[in-house]
């Protein structure tokens, strides 16, 4: 193909690659909390489904990214969703429902991790489609290479997770952290913080606090009554 031939075409693949080397962390710790409690066999589904579905979905948003960024309201609503994401992993039991509902529990963990790379793609893909300059071949490329380090990555942060557990709540912490960001990322309130440009860091914490504190609250044990 010609278009191989070109030092810009490289240039601009390497860059769609680093970018999503950066980018896919947070998405490789979603895809690992959301994959945890699941039996052996379970866990390696739910990496390549998510894995797959997340970029394919990375590739659908490029598209309508810049259209959607600019909607009211949507970056808020997609910033609460990750809280209560975020939540969900940190009280998620990893041992009791191993057994029950195994397909169920594959079906949930993936929706799970759509939903997550749903919201926290919408900046991300915007560098992308950047480094791109309008090569949809360079994107889809880029972003295909992309697929196995998502896989790596959430695979190594699995067995990460199960020999050090305080990785969990760091992992749910950044998770809360993304959606503050999110929420004051909104187009609606933009111009009433402009002048508050505190905040951004302000919601990213608050974000990560609130989904620590209500995952300790929900896993405190609940008191047995005595007769």
């Amino acid at each position: 193909m010609e278009i191989l031939q070109h030092a810009d075409f490289w240039i601009g693949l390497i860059k769609i690659v680093w970018i999503n080397i950066i980018l896919s962390g947070d998405n490789a710790v979603v895809i690992a909390l959301a994959a945890r409690s699941l039996p052996a066999e379970q866990q390696k589904k739910a990496v390549l489904f998510g894995s797959g579905a997340a970029v394919v979905l990375r590739i659908a948003l490029t598209v309508v990214a810049a259209k959607l960024m600019q909607i009211s309201f949507l970056q808020i609503v997609g910033g609460l969703l990750l809280l209560w994401i975020g939540v969900q992993l940190l009280t998620e039991g990893d041992d009791e429902d191993h057994a029950d509902g195994a397909k169920g529990g594959l079906m949930a963990a993936v929706r799970t991790i759509l939903i997550a790379d749903l919201v926290m793609s919408l900046d991300n893909v915007i560098a992308v489609a950047a480094a791109a300059q309008g090569s949809m071949v360079l994107l889809i490329l880029g972003l295909a290479i992309s697929i196995p380090l998502v896989i790596f990555g959430s695979t190594l942060m699995i067995k990460l997770m199960e020999r050090f557990p305080v990785i969990v709540t760091f992992g749910a912490a950044l998770i809360g952290w993304v959606a503050g960001e999110t929420i004051v990322s909104d187009t609606a309130l933009k111009g009433a913080l402009e002048s508050y440009s505190w905040l951004h860091w302000g919601a990213a914490i608050a974000g990560a606090l609130f989904v620590l504190g209500a995952g300790k609250v929900l896993n405190r044990p609940k008191l047995e009554v005595t007769h």
